[in-house]
Protein backbone atom coordinates (compact mmCIF):
# COMPACT_ATOMS: atom_id res chain seq x y z
CA UNK A 1 0.00 0.00 0.00
CA UNK A 2 1.66 3.31 -0.77
CA UNK A 3 2.01 6.42 1.70
CA UNK A 4 -0.83 8.35 -0.06
CA UNK A 5 -3.59 5.10 0.14
CA UNK A 6 -2.49 4.51 3.61
CA UNK A 7 -2.91 8.49 4.24
CA UNK A 8 -6.39 8.27 2.59
CA UNK A 9 -7.92 5.50 4.89
CA UNK A 10 -7.34 8.02 7.77
CA UNK A 11 -9.83 10.58 5.78
CA UNK A 12 -13.46 10.50 5.39
CA UNK A 13 -13.48 9.62 1.60
CA UNK A 14 -16.80 9.76 0.54
CA UNK A 15 -17.47 12.11 -2.08
CA UNK A 16 -19.69 15.50 -1.45
CA UNK A 17 -23.18 15.08 -3.20
CA UNK A 18 -24.90 18.12 -4.76
CA UNK A 19 -27.43 19.99 -2.79
CA UNK A 20 -30.94 20.05 -4.55
CA UNK A 21 -32.91 22.63 -4.47
CA UNK A 22 -36.12 22.82 -6.38
CA UNK A 23 -35.33 25.41 -8.54
CA UNK A 24 -32.70 23.06 -9.56
CA UNK A 25 -34.22 19.45 -9.90
CA UNK A 26 -34.68 20.00 -13.42
CA UNK A 27 -30.94 20.10 -14.07
CA UNK A 28 -30.52 17.14 -12.72
CA UNK A 29 -33.39 14.92 -13.87
CA UNK A 30 -31.94 16.20 -17.51
CA UNK A 31 -28.42 15.19 -16.64
CA UNK A 32 -29.95 11.56 -15.20
CA UNK A 33 -31.29 11.53 -18.94
CA UNK A 34 -27.77 12.72 -20.45
CA UNK A 35 -29.42 16.34 -21.25
CA UNK A 36 -27.26 19.90 -20.44
CA UNK A 37 -30.36 21.81 -19.09
CA UNK A 38 -30.24 25.49 -18.64
CA UNK A 39 -32.60 27.61 -17.58
CA UNK A 40 -34.31 30.12 -20.04
CA UNK A 41 -35.81 33.44 -19.17
CA UNK A 42 -39.11 33.66 -20.92
CA UNK A 43 -39.38 37.79 -20.32
CA UNK A 44 -36.02 38.73 -21.50
CA UNK A 45 -34.80 35.58 -23.51
CA UNK A 46 -31.49 35.31 -21.47
CA UNK A 47 -29.72 31.47 -21.10
CA UNK A 48 -29.11 31.01 -17.53
CA UNK A 49 -26.24 28.73 -15.70
CA UNK A 50 -26.21 28.03 -12.74
CA UNK A 51 -29.65 27.10 -11.83
CA UNK A 52 -31.48 30.39 -10.02
CA UNK A 53 -34.99 30.73 -8.71
CA UNK A 54 -34.59 34.48 -10.24
CA UNK A 55 -33.26 35.84 -13.94
CA UNK A 56 -30.04 37.33 -13.19
CA UNK A 57 -30.56 39.58 -15.87
CA UNK A 58 -34.06 40.79 -14.92
CA UNK A 59 -34.87 39.36 -11.91
CA UNK A 60 -37.91 37.61 -13.65
CA UNK A 61 -39.36 34.60 -12.02
CA UNK A 62 -40.78 33.44 -15.77
CA UNK A 63 -38.13 30.76 -15.65
CA UNK A 64 -38.65 27.83 -18.35
CA UNK A 65 -35.78 24.87 -19.32
CA UNK A 66 -34.32 24.28 -22.69
CA UNK A 67 -31.82 21.27 -23.47
CA UNK A 68 -28.33 22.74 -24.06
CA UNK A 69 -26.41 22.13 -27.72
CA UNK A 70 -23.70 20.20 -25.19
CA UNK A 71 -20.83 22.30 -26.80
CA UNK A 72 -18.45 24.75 -25.35
CA UNK A 73 -15.02 26.51 -25.90
CA UNK A 74 -12.47 26.10 -23.09
CA UNK A 75 -11.86 29.48 -21.53
CA UNK A 76 -9.39 28.97 -18.99
CA UNK A 77 -7.81 25.70 -16.88
CA UNK A 78 -5.63 24.59 -14.01
CA UNK A 79 -5.18 21.15 -13.55
CA UNK A 80 -4.32 20.02 -9.71
CA UNK A 81 -1.46 17.27 -9.07
CA UNK A 82 -1.29 17.22 -5.89
CA UNK A 83 -2.05 18.94 -2.71
CA UNK A 84 -5.92 18.40 -3.23
CA UNK A 85 -8.56 17.35 -0.17
CA UNK A 86 -8.09 13.45 0.24
CA UNK A 87 -11.33 12.31 -0.98
CA UNK A 88 -10.11 13.11 -4.81
CA UNK A 89 -6.41 11.96 -4.40
CA UNK A 90 -7.84 8.88 -6.69
CA UNK A 91 -8.46 11.22 -9.27
CA UNK A 92 -5.14 12.84 -9.88
CA UNK A 93 -4.08 14.39 -11.85
CA UNK A 94 -7.46 16.52 -12.77
CA UNK A 95 -8.37 19.42 -14.62
CA UNK A 96 -11.42 22.08 -13.94
CA UNK A 97 -12.08 24.48 -16.29
CA UNK A 98 -14.63 27.30 -17.24
CA UNK A 99 -15.99 26.20 -20.17
CA UNK A 100 -17.94 28.85 -22.82
CA UNK A 101 -21.36 26.71 -23.59
CA UNK A 102 -22.45 27.64 -27.42
CA UNK A 103 -26.24 29.27 -25.75
CA UNK A 104 -23.21 31.87 -23.84
CA UNK A 105 -23.26 31.00 -20.48
CA UNK A 106 -20.04 30.28 -18.61
CA UNK A 107 -19.71 27.03 -16.37
CA UNK A 108 -17.09 25.31 -14.09
CA UNK A 109 -16.45 21.60 -15.32
CA UNK A 110 -14.01 19.30 -15.40
CA UNK A 111 -12.20 18.18 -18.47
CA UNK A 112 -11.88 14.40 -18.72
CA UNK A 113 -10.72 12.02 -21.42
CA UNK A 114 -7.76 14.12 -22.63
CA UNK A 115 -4.23 14.48 -21.15
CA UNK A 116 -3.45 17.11 -19.30
CA UNK A 117 -0.87 18.79 -21.83
CA UNK A 118 -2.90 18.59 -24.44
CA UNK A 119 -5.87 20.62 -23.29
CA UNK A 120 -5.66 24.15 -25.07
CA UNK A 121 -7.64 27.09 -24.45
CA UNK A 122 -9.65 27.91 -26.94
CA UNK A 123 -10.22 23.90 -27.43
CA UNK A 124 -13.75 22.70 -28.73
CA UNK A 125 -15.28 20.35 -25.93
CA UNK A 126 -18.59 18.42 -25.64
CA UNK A 127 -20.35 17.65 -22.75
CA UNK A 128 -20.40 13.90 -21.18
CA UNK A 129 -21.67 12.70 -17.99
CA UNK A 130 -19.81 11.01 -15.49
CA UNK A 131 -22.30 8.32 -12.67
CA UNK A 132 -21.75 10.01 -9.39
CA UNK A 133 -24.16 7.49 -7.61
CA UNK A 134 -28.08 6.36 -8.69
CA UNK A 135 -29.12 9.94 -8.35
CA UNK A 136 -26.78 12.27 -9.88
CA UNK A 137 -24.76 12.46 -13.14
CA UNK A 138 -22.30 15.19 -13.22
CA UNK A 139 -21.53 17.08 -16.32
CA UNK A 140 -17.85 17.07 -17.28
CA UNK A 141 -16.26 18.06 -20.59
CA UNK A 142 -14.39 16.10 -23.35
CA UNK A 143 -12.50 17.01 -26.85
CA UNK A 144 -14.67 17.03 -29.40
CA UNK A 145 -13.92 14.25 -31.64
CA UNK A 146 -12.07 15.76 -35.42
Amino acid sequence: MSTQESQANQFDMTRPLPVVQPWSEAFWEGAREGKLLLQHCKSCGAMIFYPRKFCPECWSAEIGWKEASGRATIYTFSTAYDMVEPRFWTDIPYTIAYVDLKEGPRMMTRIVECAPADIKIGMEVEVVFHKLDDKFFLPYFRPVAK
